[in-house]
């Protein structure tokens, strides 16, 4: 597979960003750079997709493209003109729905034409063909407790779409449907766009679906983290309706996932400290909090027949029915204990994974703690540190300090948590919730 840059996009350009980032700061840390120099730019006549684990910066830069958040540097222009602030040209669907509960349905779609100083009697006629374009006649004067999440979704999207905006901005809008009612509004959506029935000009859809960006969209931008980057960006060479089960489409799943696994970091928006000296020799990357028994269970469940120690990603995916950010976290946790290996997509049990796999419970303590103190020499710091307190034991406290010297107070809390799960379960060191203590054990 190789990258296509955005100059062999279809039709007018609509919406460029140019070296667009934006930081945050929280407490009293340092400032997070969570997007870094995003260039991108929307064309009318197509839906652009962008994918990314949580936490990739895909938020911030759907609220910087919507007018609802203005970039720390860098250029946002609509139609060649600034973009300052929210205008009816950007309709927006979110995850949440985001109905007002004391509206009814037709309130809820009208309400941005209510905004805009139209009279009742304008907005509800506007209302008829978006009402019935997005199925749900019938429901104009429903309350939204009264809807199920699919309709509500139905809903949210009739909203944004009832100014007749050029660009429909989607922030993971099937993530709270169940996997049929997805599909139906996936499926309903793509024949609308196909049919040129959809009142938009362009569409960009975040998700963390792989699957969904290739059924959906014509081309895909891959974000990177830590901070949020433009890595990759991919023309679909496929014309709609499209069929997951081809191999074609398969094909390309795989390849988008190897893209995604090439560089991926533990966790996303570490919010590294400013650097002013070389990092200690326990440098260490965030943690995301991924269970002991989850590791388990994918390590059996790669063992075990059919998959035999090796399984395609996107089939995986499926089979466990995991979104990325809970596969990615756990296959890389596989990594990191050298109980797997990611290889174009695939992911590889390694002899120690199928000796754990093969072992019984004593034995895999006995692989689980060889692992750990060898591939997390913060792990053998921590022990030692216990060791030579005559408690044996010490606040969580010092070692959260000690972790935010690497990331912050947030992440350096959820690191411990995990660092200290995993090694509960090796018999290395134990947690005492009520003192927020580490101490090791005395039989020790």
């Amino acid at each position: 597979m190789t990258d296509t840059m955005t100059d062999t996009a279809p039709g007018q350009e609509l919406l460029r960003l140019h070296n667009v980032s934006q930081s945050y700061r929280k407490d009293a840390g340092p400032e997070a750079l969570v997007l870094d120099g995003i260039s991108l730019t929307l064309h009318e006549g197509e839906i652009v997709g962008v994918i990314g684990r949580s936490g990739s910066g895909k938020s911030s830069l759907l609220r910087i493209m919507g007018g609802l958040l203005r970039p720390a540097s860098g250029s946002v222009l609509l139609r060649s003109s600034p973009l300052t602030g929210p205008v009816p040209d950007i309709g927006m669907a979110f995850q949440s729905f985001a109905l007002f509960p004391w509206l009814d349905v037709m309130e809820n779609i009208t309400l941005p034409l209510e905004a805009r100083g139209m009279s009742r009697s304008e907005r509800e006629k506007h209302a008829e063909d978006i009402i019935r374009l997005t199925g749900l006649d019938g429901y104009a004067g429903a309350w939204p407790r009264e809807l199920s999440p699919g309709l509500a979704q139905r809903a949210g999207l009739a909203r944004a779409l009832i100014s007749r905006p050029d660009i429909l901005l989607m922030d993971e809008p099937f993530a709270e449907l169940d996997i049929l009612t997805a599909e139906n509004l996936r499926t309903d959506l793509v024949e609308l766009w196909a049919e040129s029935r959809l009142p938009c000009r362009s569409v960009l859809l975040v998700t963390h679906n792989v699957d969904e960006a290739v059924l959906m969209c014509d081309r895909i931008i891959v974000f990177s983290a830590n901070p949020g980057r433009v890595e990759h960006e991919l023309l679909v060479p496929f014309a709609h309706p499209r069929d997951r089960e081809t191999p074609e489409f398969r094909d390309f799943v795989d390849d988008i996932y190897g893209l995604m696994t090439r560089r991926a970091p533990v966790i996303s928006e570490a919010c590294l400290p400013a650097q002013t000296a070389a990092p200690a020799a326990r440098s260490l990357s965030p943690l995301p909090p991924v269970p002991v028994e989850s590791i388990i269970g994918l390590i059996e469940a790669l063992a075990a027949s059919p998959l035999d120690g090796r399984a395609d990603l996107p089939q995986l995916a499926t089979r466990s029915h995991l979104e990325l950010d809970d596969l990615f976290p756990l296959t890389e946790a596989l990594q990191l204990l050298d109980m797997a290996e990611l290889e174009d997509g695939d992911i590889l049990l390694t002899r120690e994974g199928g000796r754990f796999a093969g072992s019984g419970a004593e034995e895999r303590r006995a692989i689980l703690r060889h692992a750990l103190l060898r591939g997390l020499p913060i792990i053998r710091e921590i022990r030692a540190m216990l060791d030579e307190r005559p408690s044996r034991a010490a606040p969580a406290e010092t070692f959260r300090n000690m972790l935010e010297t690497d990331m912050s107070a947030d992440y350096a809390a959820q690191t411990l948590q995990t660092l200290t799960d995993w090694s509960r379960y090796a018999g290395l060191f134990d947690y005492d919730e009520e003192s927020d203590r580490l101490f090791l054990n005395e039989e020790e």
